[in-house]
């Protein structure tokens, strides 16, 4: 790397990592994967082993990495019988399956290239999506109730970095990715961990205000965008800081920007437009628009795609409906980087964005401790996928909904409406 203080601006990034996102405790375990590409991409070794050393230091028992490697997930779909990719080593989920059962952390790091399947047979890739998701279901199941303390972060790799910036210097892009990972991470400030604590407090008084409200939906108005989404009775808003059944309190995203909830599944009405590309089981779904009748997906389209999406939303019966809602102000750091980062763990901070699949049952009063039927009958999505996909900009007018009818602002123009 040419950039001046890379070696320090990485020991940073994994010291925020284990301190901030996972708040990793002594005797813990960890963990180091990517579920939704079953490893950790190889290039992202020297941040790995940053974040091992961090980790130990704080007092871990055992770090352990699964590895990936996007050229041989390639190698598979090029070459493999058509009739295979239903086929899985069991080995991946038990592994992440035996972490949640010992209270442990989780670190899933991405860094992945946004194109790699964009020309395969999609239908292969979605029967490959499918079982993974399928055989992982207990762990996500895991996540989705916030078991364990975990944390997704990002890594700049080559592949990554060409889809961000086509039109500089090849051996420039990958330095200026990961300056783009430390400036929204806050990793390019003198005290990051200072830093996070004080953003962390601003946005958990948002999420306050926002609970104290109780709306009933939310409106969203925006070129392209008419939509309504119904909120289901004791929705909490969640941002940033959040507890674990372990008894951790950690940070799940490292950018995060978003205050969310959980939306009800049966009272999302009207049409969005995406403002930004999902990246999707490695393929890109471009300029595309859903249309909610009942909380279901009944029409869609899409410039680029199209045919992921539609398995996306086919995945089962939950992937049509919405799964979570978050806000995001237009002029939030990611956004003032002026480029979309192809990846949504980054991108979903820099707009308001809905998800696709599961909702979160942390996201409800009482949701942990629900069955799977009580909890559908409160509202709560139930999903193999959680797919976030970015609806916000500059355009974008935002309304909450009183029990009563009245509306009150919470968003104009991309910016919040209220202060706290």
């Amino acid at each position: 790397m040419t950039l001046p203080n890379f070696s320090q601006s990485l020991e940073k990034y994994a010291e925020l990592t284990v301190k901030v996102g996972l708040n990793l405790q002594p005797g813990q375990r960890l963990m180091i994967g990517n579920p939704t590409t079953r490893g950790v991409q190889l290039h992202a070794a020297p941040l790995v082993r940053q974040i091992a050393l961090s980790a130990y230091k704080a007092g871990a028992r055992y770090v352990d990495v699964i590895w990936g490697d996007e050229a041989l997930t390639r190698i598979r779909f090029q070459h493999a019988p058509r009739d295979s990719f239903h086929e899985y080593s069991s080995w991946h989920a038990t592994g992440m399956d035996d972490i949640l059962k010992g209270g442990d952390a989780h670190l899933s790091l991405r860094s992945n290239n946004p194109d790699l399947l964009s020309d395969q047979d999609p239908t292969s890739v979605s029967v490959a999506t499918k079982t993974h998701l399928e055989q992982v279901a207990t762990f996500a199941k895991g996540i989705s109730r916030n078991a364990i303390n975990w944390c997704v972060i990002t890594a700049a790799g080559h592949d990554w970095a060409a889809r961000i910036f086509p039109d500089i210097a090849p051996e420039e892009r990958v330095d200026k990715l990961w300056e783009d990972i430390f400036a929204v991470c806050r990793v390019d400030l003198p005290d990051p961990v200072s830093a996070w604590k004080e953003h962390i407090q601003d946005l958990l008084g948002r999420s306050c205000f926002l609970n104290e409200k109780k709306f009933t939906s939310l409106k969203y108005k925006a070129p392209g965008t008419d939509l309504t989404v119904g909120l289901p009775e004791g929705h909490r808003w969640i941002s940033a800081r959040m507890p674990a059944e372990n008894g951790i309190e950690f940070t799940a995203n490292l950018p995060t920007e978003e205050m969310f909830t959980i939306p009800h599944k049966d009272r999302t009405e009207g049409t969005v437009h995406a403002s930004m590309p999902l990246s999707y089981s490695s393929s890109l779904i471009e300029d595309f628009n859903l249309t909610f009748e009942k909380g279901r997906v009944v029409k869609f389209s899409a410039r680029k795609g199209e045919d992921v999406l539609r398995r996306l939303v086919e995945t089962d019966e939950g992937a049509a409906r919405i799964g979570e809602a978050a806000l995001v102000p237009h002029n939030s750091p990611v956004a003032q980087r002026g480029h979309l980062f192809y990846d949504a763990l980054i991108d979903e901070n820099a707009a308001c964005h809905l998800a696709l699949g599961y909702a979160f049952r942390f996201n409800l009063d009482g949701g942990k401790a629900m069955s799977d039927e009580e909890f559908g009958s409160h509202g709560g999505n139930r999903s193999l996928l959680h797919a976030d996909f970015m609806i916000g900009s500059g355009q974008m007018d935002i309304d909450g909904v009183h029990e009563n009818g009245i509306t009150e602002p919470l968003m104009r123009d991309g910016k919040w409406a209220f202060d706290v």
